[in-house]
């Protein structure tokens, strides 16, 4: 099986993937995955959330992975044949990679970085200052839905990518994401507090705590919707995909979204991982 890592600043997601003949050691078919996940699900046996921790050693990220796999009730070394990674955190790459290198020596293992094929020709002035994750999520994106395309990822920070009809990744923007403003909020405010972030009663608060939901909730999602419109000037019609650990937050209070993929960076870098000798 593939496992796949995406490790970004604040949360690192694992995947486990069947390959093609294999069966989902789960015990049902990837269509059950799909319909409550989107397509971007399609394979995908197992998958967890991790908060990214740079300091973590190559073999304590040895042990993390192989008890994930023990909940499952499935070996590290008998399972995993191929090993996928992006990662926005440099120290952790090089973790990764020592990991997949010394528990994992039989396995085929793709890190997606500069010179690494993706299949995608990225129309950036400097490629390699583009993300690993933002190249994952714009071959994934494109898989599933062609272009014009534009992938709205809602993590740490907030970016928006555009793919064209051609299937060329043309850049696109960076934004301070929800945590990131919320933490520089309650910093620089003193008098405000966290809160839980669910829908307030109205647009309008009628106290400190549904004034910080509804900035949040209605305002990143007019970002969203503002940002898609003026790259849809550019690109002409296209399809708005979010994804991130916060796109089932805030999706709902958009009217661009035609999509949402929890999945969508595991989906490319199995894609990535494809295209550089890995078997599908």
């Amino acid at each position: 099986m593939l496992l796949a890592i995406d490790v970004g600043n604040t949360e690192t997601v694992v995947g486990l993937y069947a390959r093609d003949g294999e069966p989902s050691p789960n015990g049902h078919g990837a269509s059950a995955a799909i319909a409550s996940e989107g397509e971007s699900a399609r394979g995908l046996a197992f998958h967890w959330r991790l908060s990214t921790a740079s300091s973590r050693t190559t073999d304590e990220y040895a042990v993390v992975i192989t008890q994930l796999l023990d909940l499952e009730g499935l070996d590290l070394v008998g399972t995993v044949s191929g090993v996928a990674i992006s990662s926005s955190v440099p120290e952790v790459t090089g973790q990764l990679r020592r990991m997949a290198a010394r528990w994992l020596p039989a396995a085929h293992c793709v890190v997606l970085g500069p010179g690494t094929k993706s299949g995608m020709p990225i129309r950036y002035a400097n490629p390699k200052e583009v993300g690993a994750d933002r190249i994952a999520n714009a071959v994934g994106a494109f898989d599933l839905y062609g272009g014009p395309c534009v992938v709205v990822d809602l993590g740490t920070a907030t970016t928006f990518d555009a793919i064209s009809s051609d299937g060329e990744y043309l850049g696109g923007a960076i934004a301070p994401g929800v945590a990131i403003s919320l933490d520089a909020l309650y910093t620089h405010a003193a008098a405000l507090r966290a809160v839980e972030l669910v829908e307030p009663r109205a647009v309008v608060g009628q106290s400190t705590e549904e004034a910080i939901q509804s900035g949040v909730l209605y305002g990143f999602a007019a970002q969203v919707d503002g940002m898609c419109e003026r790259f849809e000037l550019t690109l002409g019609e296209s399809t708005i995909v979010l994804t991130g650990g916060l796109s089932s937050l805030i999706a709902p209070y958009t009217t661009a979204t035609d999509y949402v993929e929890p999945w969508l960076t595991l989906h490319g870098l199995r894609l990535v991982y494809e295209r550089n000798g890995g078997a599908a």
